[in-house]
């Protein structure tokens, strides 16, 4: 049978979802856990590859077994040879031909930054850090931009591989949470850095090198170069991955 796990981790000690030659990866420490429970070796199909340092608080995970561990009993068993800092919230079944990545409605993914004097030692890892804080009126304004369809490959950093770079953005909300900003953005699909290089462009606007008005000029440009920085990847959050088959109200998808 095929089973979808919705997985929460932290990023900091791996080189990011994907299996590499050069680091440990999420996908391993999770395969090696599960072929410890199953007594067999599967392939994890995520929904997605997150970089080294990016975290997940639920990545959507596919994979085939014949366990006879009952579903509701699997996370648990799975969990007990995981780390500390990978964790599998729940398991279902699937259908065979059910696939991660290929059948996500949405995506949501969530960015803190930490605006302080001094950098906080217990956000390190877990919050991008800025000594000022930006203007968060002007970066709603220009986040409105971005909503909609668009060739968003100004937004695409160097090394993306993708057929086309057109994407649809749902939903940008950005909010005030103490000494953090929350930008938490959902599409039907991101390229390759392209949250990160969003919430720099609008890091820009609020910091006053971009005008809200620059962040549609930038997107009908298709120019890289005219867009903000790459932010660290300590800051970002793979929040959400949302199938069809799904509860309505669990889903945000277009009207």
């Amino acid at each position: 049978m095929r089973v979808l796990l919705r997985v929460e981790y932290k990023g900091c000690g791996y080189c990011g979802w994907q299996r590499q030659k050069n680091g440990l990866s999420v996908q391993e420490v999770l395969a090696n856990a599960v072929r410890e429970v199953t007594g067999r070796a599967s392939v994890m199909h995520g929904s997605g590859r997150t970089d080294a340092g990016v975290h997940a608080i639920a990545q959507a995970v596919h994979f085939d077994t014949d366990t006879k561990i009952p579903l509701d009993k699997l996370p648990i068993a799975i969990n007990a040879h995981l780390p500390a800092d990978v964790r599998v919230l729940s398991a279902i079944k699937v259908a065979n031909g059910f696939n991660a990545r290929f059948d996500a409605v949405s995506k949501t993914y969530l960015y803190k930054l930490y605006c302080a004097p001094v950098s906080s030692p217990l956000r390190e890892g877990l919050c991008a850090y800025v000594p000022k804080k930006p203007d968060v009126t002007k970066m709603r304004l220009a986040a409105a931009y971005i909503l909609g369809e668009h060739d968003f490959k100004c937004f695409q950093a160097a090394g993306g591989h993708v057929k086309t770079t057109v994407r649809t953005i749902y939903s940008f909300d950005i909010r005030e949470e103490g000494a953090e900003i929350h930008f938490e953005v959902t599409g039907n699909g991101f390229l390759y850095n392209m949250v990160r290089i969003m919430v720099g462009t609008l890091y820009y606007v609020g910091i006053g090198k971009l005008s809200p008005e620059d962040v549609r000029d930038i997107i009908e440009s298709g120019d890289r170069t005219r867009a903000g920085k790459t932010m660290p990847p300590e800051g970002l959050y793979l929040k959400r991955v949302v199938y069809p088959f799904e509860r309505e109200g669990d889903l945000i998808s277009p009207k």
